[in-house]
Order: structure tokens, then sequence, then C-alpha cells
């Protein structure tokens, strides 16, 4: 692994532990360069996964993409950082055992939209602003009505 302080080629792994939800290895390691210490993460990845976009490109499925737009609806939400991994890992492990390489975008979205609603009404609701792309405030206004009275359900 190269150390991302020094370049140099060779480090030593001084501590692997599971991730808390059991999905990756957190790898403590020193450069045996510069002596610095850092953390990489291993994951199990089943296949290569294809985005297939709205206006028919494609590219590649990228976790960190989804992490940062889960992020982005989260930020300042008081959710547990945990549980936005655990929200990421299961549409990731989702995605890669339905058996096909090229996936929709619209259906990532889907899956990320109902992850966030079962999470939080107000990251489903921000999530869903860009995703659905509110173009109006009523628009917003709409959808924001309709996700309270899911909540005033019994």
């Amino acid at each position: 692994m190269r150390c991302p302080f020094c370049g140099h080629e060779d480090s030593q792994v001084k501590d692997s532990r599971p991730t808390e939800d059991g999905a990756a290895i957190r790898r403590r390691r020193q450069c045996e360069g510069c002596a610095a210490r850092f953390t990489t993460f291993e994951r199990i990845q089943l296949r290569d996964l294809v985005v297939l976009k709205s206006d028919d490109r494609r590219e590649p499925f990228d976790r960190e993409k989804l992490m940062r737009s889960i992020s982005v609806a989260t930020r300042k939400r008081p959710i547990d950082p945990v549980r936005i991994e655990k929200l990421v890992s299961g549409i990731q492990r989702q995605l890669e055992t339905t058996g096909d390489p090229e996936i929709r975008a619209q259906q990532i979205g889907q899956m990320v939209m109902e992850g966030l609603k079962g999470l939080d009404s107000v990251a489903y609701i921000r999530f869903a602003s860009v995703y659905k792309d509110f173009t109006e405030a009523k628009d917003f206004e709409e959808f924001a009505g309709s996700v309270s009275e899911i909540g005033a359900k019994p």
C-alpha cells in the first residue's frame, strides 16, 4: 500500500479489525519510509457494476459518490454516521446481488429514497428535491405535504 504522505511503496499493517457494520476491514498501517500512520479500508466487491444514466451514458458505480449524495441529504441532521454507512453498504450489496451488471440510476435513486424515508424525513425530502428535480416551490410543498401525511398515519 502506497503511503499517502511520502509515496513510499511499502507499509506494515499494525492492526486489523472489522468495521462496525461488518462490511469492511479497517487496517491501521505504518509507512516503512517515513513512519507515518494511516488507515485503509478493505471491502468485498462481488462484481463491477455499471450505472446507466438517464441520457444512456454508462459510468462505473462509485460507492463514494453514493456516500457523498446521502451525506449531503443528511448534513446537520442527528443521524449516526454508522447508520449512513450501513445504508450505503446495504444499497451496494443489493445492487451487487441483483445479478445484472448494469443498473439504472433511477433504481439507485429509488433505493436511496426508500432508505432515507426510514432514516430521517428531512433528509428524505432533501434528497427527493434533487432526485425528483423539483422545478417550482409548489412541487416541493406538495411532496413535503405527502411526507408529513405518511408520518401522521398510525
